[in-house]
């Protein structure tokens, strides 16, 4: 499946997990960027937080506040091929098909050893309070636009096809995203950064726009008036 070489040379979308307790970053690079991509948001209002508290007399005036950035999801569909690396006889891709680049996906959804193994000692030691595990800090980028911190919320892998020692060699990996706001993160943390700055560039362009159609409706008033 590889591309001509006179194709024009587009961005790749991109998953990197953060972790501080490991330097090497897990890059998950799209072998071929989705042809689609579904986005849902949903509003927070303050009217449906109270709601969501039990709290049912609620101030009409609240359902016009807004209590943070929407709440957004992000589902798209991964292609995963190892045609072209066994074409070229990769090592890895004869050896294991496919297996490193699900395991690096499915990575994000798991725990490091390390503190599982901490804190089961921790638990056998007695301590009263073990820390929950913390899953590195994982971001979604999308072009120079969309840099957004992200929880991965479900992930559903079909394998579609084998090697003869049943590594798999082909499959489809179907994402759905979850994006942490500076809500749910820290607004001095670096996801919270991220998202403000990503939120700054959507008013950046809204503006823009806005602008853009302001100007085209006093053109269209202006030439409807007659000339006396």
């Amino acid at each position: 499946m590889a591309t001509s070489p006179l194709s024009p040379r587009l961005l790749r979308g991109a998953i990197v997990a953060l972790d501080p307790a490991n330097p090497l970053a897990s890059v998950i690079l799209f072998q071929y960027n989705p042809e689609t991509m579904t986005r849902s948001l949903t509003p927070r209002t303050a009217g449906a937080d109270l709601s969501a508290q039990g709290k049912s007399d609620l101030d009409p005036t609240e359902a016009k506040r807004i209590s943070g950035p929407p709440k957004e999801s992000i589902s798209l569909k991964m292609a995963i091929d190892a045609t072209d690396r066994l074409e070229q006889a990769d090592t890895m891709a004869v050896t294991l098909g496919i297996h490193p680049q699900i395991a690096t996906l499915e990575m994000l959804m798991y725990p490091k050893t390390l503190s599982v193994l901490t804190n089961s000692a921790m638990s056998k030691a007695g301590t009263m309070e073990i820390v929950a595990m913390e899953a590195p800090l994982t971001l979604f980028i999308w072009g120079g636009n969309r840099i957004l911190p992200v929880r991965v919320d479900r992930m559903d892998i079909e394998e579609l096809a084998y090697d003869v020692n049943l590594n798999p060699i082909r499959a489809d990996v179907d994402l759905t995203l979850e994006v942490l706001s500076y809500k749910d993160l820290k607004l001095a943390s670096l996801g919270g950064a991220l998202f403000m700055a990503h939120q700054v560039s959507k008013e950046l362009m809204a503006t823009m726009e806005s602008l853009k159609n302001v100007s085209s409706i006093a053109k269209g008033v202006a030439g409807s008036i007659p000339l006396l």
